[in-house]
């Protein structure tokens, strides 16, 4: 969603490398990179804190915002990509792209849904969620910040799929219509421990008594063998 009242200043920034990646977050500023939409890229330096409350809004790295070079031009962009120290979590680096307004991008937008299910609540399944997003394609101005499913409806064995989102404006869905978002499955029960188990199967336990009465069977059918070589 674009965000027109939202400006963060950058500065042109010549020298590069971990000196002077350094040297900017000292002075409580982060390198970054802007490019795109048939600009040159430009090597910048942003307010770390102004980027992260952008990646903490609801919009989070679809927001649309202005960034202001210096000197410079003044163009609407999106985070596409960042960094961040892995200990402190603090941003290291930020890669921001320019964004024509006028042309569709894709974008991927979360997907919630409410409600519990009556596939639940009455035949007593279980609801998963098995996607949280789903990629759409649409003009700059009308991504939009997210979508909520209601899922009361849901029996057992039912699913909710990304075709099953109402899109509007110029949204046209990207991922595969037949991902499955959420469904209400049977619960599985906990297989009840066997008296008798199958010969070679799992957990299977010997019939030694049938092993040993085979054993004297043998024995008993060998001994007139035995007599009849005597008496030769």
């Amino acid at each position: 969603m674009a965000r027109r009242d939202i400006t963060i200043v950058a500065e042109a920034r010549e020298l590069r490398g971990k000196n002077e990646a350094r040297r900017l977050r000292v002075a409580g500023a982060m390198p970054g990179v802007l490019y795109g939409a048939g600009g040159e890229s430009v090597a910048v330096a942003v307010s770390p804190k102004e980027v992260r409350k952008i990646l903490h809004s609801k919009t989070g790295h679809n927001t649309i915002f202005n960034l202001a070079l210096t000197g410079g031009e003044t163009t609407p962009v999106m985070i596409v990509d960042w960094q961040n120290e892995p200990v402190k979590d603090t941003l290291l680096h930020v890669d921001l792209k320019r964004i024509d307004l006028t042309l569709r991008i894709k974008v991927k937008v979360p997907v919630h849904t409410k409600g519990e299910p009556h596939g639940v609540k009455i035949q007593g399944g279980l609801h998963e969620v098995i996607t949280r997003e789903i990629e759409i394609e649409c003009l700059p101005d009308e991504i939009p910040e997210e979508y909520v499913m209601d899922v009361t409806a849901l029996e057992l064995n039912q699913a909710i799929r990304a075709s099953d989102i109402p899109l509007e404006g110029s949204a046209k869905l990207i991922s595969n219509p037949d991902s499955v978002i959420s469904h209400v499955v049977v619960l599985k029960a906990e297989a009840e421990p066997v008296a008798v188990a199958t010969e070679g199967a799992p957990g299977a336990v010997a019939a030694e008594p049938e092993v040993i009465k085979k054993g004297k069977k043998d024995e008993e059918a060998a001994a007139p063998d035995e007599k009849d070589k005597k008496k030769k």
